[in-house]
């Protein structure tokens, strides 16, 4: 199983974020991802920096790391400007992007609303992922946001990993029986068990949020995943 984690993007410049990536790629940490928000969810005067020029930034400083956000949200741009920011990340950081695809939810309408950026219907937005899924496939590993019964159906159809957040191993060995699964979600109280759990259901990657200890990552896999 692969590690990952969030890199902390809710600053006013990428300082931290640079340095967070530093140390988790010294822990042994395999990718490193950004949120694709245009703030804080619930805190629309906060800041929030564009996940792909960091993932460039942070590919150019480490060589062997995998990128990608987590998730890029269709429809907030066009979907080939999509594919191109994909395409760019990608000619700075060869065979090392992950197309994480999300469909967001009324979770993330508000920053719509606020650009005045049309929320399209859920029919639509998974048409939006399954095209951008087919112009990217074949360059790139892609991942689905983990939706309802429809978005994962159409996760399977083109062939996507789907990514589940904060579910359980129950949940996550669930999902294997269709195809890939990773995990992502918040650094729990016994992190530890949480990498074990995961990876014993199945999961091929597990990606934590900017507040994980890396170094309990670099122990964990030193024990239990070398």
């Amino acid at each position: 199983m692969k590690l990952g984690v969030l890199l902390p993007t809710f600053r006013d410049g990428a300082a931290d974020a640079l340095s967070f990536a530093t140390h988790a790629v010294e822990a042994g940490v395999d990718g490193l991802f950004a949120y694709d928000h245009l703030w804080p969810m619930g805190s629309p005067t906060r800041p929030s920096l564009a996940p792909f020029s960091l993932l460039a930034a942070v590919a150019r400083r480490h060589e062997t790391v995998i990128v990608g956000p987590l998730v890029a949200r269709v429809g907030l741009v066009g979907t080939s400007h999509l594919v191109e920011e994909f395409l760019t990340l990608e000619r700075v950081a060869p065979s090392r992007v992950i197309c994480a695809l999300g469909s967001g939810d009324k979770l993330s309408a508000a920053e719509n609303e606020a650009y005045d950026i049309p929320r399209r219907s859920a029919d639509e937005r998974r048409a939006l992922m399954a095209a951008t899924a087919r112009e990217l496939s074949d360059r790139m590993p892609v991942w689905f946001g983990a939706g309802n019964d429809e978005t994962n159906r159409v996760a399977r159809e083109v062939g996507a990993t789907i990514n589940l957040w904060d579910a359980s191993p129950e949940r996550v060995r669930e999902m294997t029986t269709s195809g890939e699964v990773s995990w992502a979600g918040p650094t729990s109280t016994d992190l530890a068990a949480t990498l074990s759990a995961v990876r014993d259901a199945g999961a091929t990657w597990a990606v934590f949020a900017p507040d994980v200890d890396v170094e309990v990552l670099r122990q964990w896999r030193q024990e239990h995943d070398g």
